[in-house]
């Protein structure tokens, strides 16, 4: 990847906060470039104690139990994504004038001069999907790629590694790019802004500042959603290379400078000769999986970050064609008897639910978990034409009752209780009741999961599983995905 600054690093006091999969990548990289490292985690469990072991063979110092306190001569932070900006260690760490930084920001510095440019990809849903198509799309146009960021591998092992790429598509969370101020992208994309993760940032103006980040020095395209006028303003705010053009994706017809749908065909209006008159075909919307509105939206936003890249539009076609989503997004479970099981346990907050809902024409919804500081009466306001029933499980399940009772008091709500390992059966029971012969039973929680499963995986994993236990008690034919 190129000569880089090892000497910049050697015998430097760094501290890495945090003893998950990013930190631990840190840790390994900077040790290895010369670094006196010391990592700091709250937790003192058995696994820690494990992973601790292993840092301690490279000469990582682990302090295990106390993540409050500055190890002393520290010169720089590197943080775990997740840590929020008010905690003790970084307030110590203001106090004593030592930089916090991320691991993005440290992989975007180990770059060498001839390294892969990054096509970039934020925004509160979709980024996962976007990116992994996006290297879908240029896998297919015979480019040398990886997603990478907040999916798959560490990025910088990525970028410290062997393997030599032509670009890399790179999914970033809010919270990478708050701790990143010198990325500067080749391309960028914020996919759509929603409130989210408040109370890591502290308000939605916050939130929406750390996602704009990605758009700062981008050389090539700011790319934007049409239907999310804040995210145009974040490429308005942004101080980009001379020559980089707003480029906007929209479920309609495009004008100039932008992607979209025409006759169920996406058609590049942006990266064509005399965009003024011409489209260019790249793809149909049965080409993507699941053509549902939202997903045609990711669809026409790596298209853009790969348009703007070079790649010619049979590349976006094939890719496009090639790439199927991860599980439990908007995944076909069964059909049983009449009625349709999907699961769409990545839902994790109000705005992925409203676009799950809104590709079914009647559903019964179950929904409910941790709230993490939303509101429900927009997503239930919009919804409510759709709803057959719902069913509510989960901690801050009253909440979104509540939003029901006011904006759709006619649809019949069912309040479990339970939260013991059945009770996601009993769930897919209370909905399969209120189903008529031609809805869709969908699991969009709009809410976390940690309340009653490790993760949302967990819980789309006991959702599949308690739909193929009711068709067996059943007795109906099923037709699995």
């Amino acid at each position: 990847m190129g000569s880089r600054q090892v000497t910049s690093w050697q015998g430097r006091n760094i501290t890495v906060a945090g003893l998950g999969v990013s930190g631990i990548s840190a840790a390994r990289a900077l040790a290895g470039l010369g670094a006196v490292v010391t990592v700091v985690d709250g937790g003192d469990g058995e696994g820690h104690r494990a992973r601790a072991a292993e840092l301690a063979e490279l000469g990582v110092s682990v302090r295990l139990g106390d993540a409050r306190t500055l190890p002393e001569g520290t010169e720089l932070i590197v943080t775990s994504p997740g840590w929020k900006p008010d905690s003790p260690l970084f307030e110590a760490a203001a106090k004593a004038g030592v930089e916090v930084v991320g691991d993005v920001e440290i992989a975007w510095q180990l770059r060498g001069e001839d390294a892969a440019p990054w096509l970039a990809i934020t925004g509160t849903n979709g980024k996962t999907t976007t990116t992994q198509m996006l290297a879908s799309i240029l896998k297919a146009a015979g480019l040398r790629t990886a997603a990478v960021g907040n999916i798959g591998t560490p990025i910088i092992d990525v970028v410290l590694g062997e393997q030599r790429y032509d670009v890399l598509a790179v999914e970033l969370s809010s919270y990478q790019l708050h701790w990143a101020p010198s990325l500067r992208a080749h391309s960028a994309a914020v996919l759509n802004l929603a409130p989210d993760h408040l109370d890591w940032h502290g308000s939605m103006e916050a939130y929406a500042a750390d996602k704009g980040r990605i758009y700062e020095g981008n050389t090539v395209a700011c790319v934007y959603n049409v239907a999310d006028p804040a995210t145009e303003k974040l490429v308005e705010d942004a101080d980009v290379e001379e020559g980089c053009r707003a480029i906007g994706f929209t479920l309609g017809a495009p004008g100039p400078s932008m992607l979209g749908v025409v006759d169920g065909i996406l058609v590049d209006r942006a990266f064509v000769e005399d965009r003024q008159k011409n489209a260019q075909e790249l793809a149909h919307v049965e080409d993507v999986t699941p053509p549902a509105p939202h997903n045609i939206a990711n669809a026409l936003a790596a298209a853009a970050l790969a348009r703007a890249f070079g790649v010619e539009p049979r590349a976006v076609r094939d890719g496009l064609r090639d790439f199927r989503p991860d599980a439990h997004r908007v995944a076909h479970v069964a059909d049983v008897g009449a009625i349709t099981y999907v699961d769409d346990s990545k839902a994790t907050n109000t705005h992925a639910a409203e676009a799950s809902l809104a590709a079914f024409d009647t559903v019964v919804w179950i929904a409910g978990g941790l709230a993490k500081g939303a509101t429900f009466d927009e997503l239930v306001r919009k919804s409510a034409k759709r709803l057959r029933g719902v069913v509510l499980i989960g901690a801050d399940r009253a909440l979104i009752a509540e939003a029901l009772a006011r904006h759709a008091p006619e649809v019949p709500v069912v309040d479990l209780e339970r939260t013991d390992t059945g009770a996601m059966l009993a769930a897919v029971r209370e909905a399969a009741a209120l189903a008529e012969p031609g809805d869709t039973v969908l699991l969009a929680p709009a809410c976390a999961s940690m309340d009653m499963f490790a993760n949302y995986n967990m819980r789309g994993d006991a959702f599949a599983d308690a739909v193929r236990e009711l068709a067996a008690e059943s007795g109906a034919d099923t037709a699995q995905a």
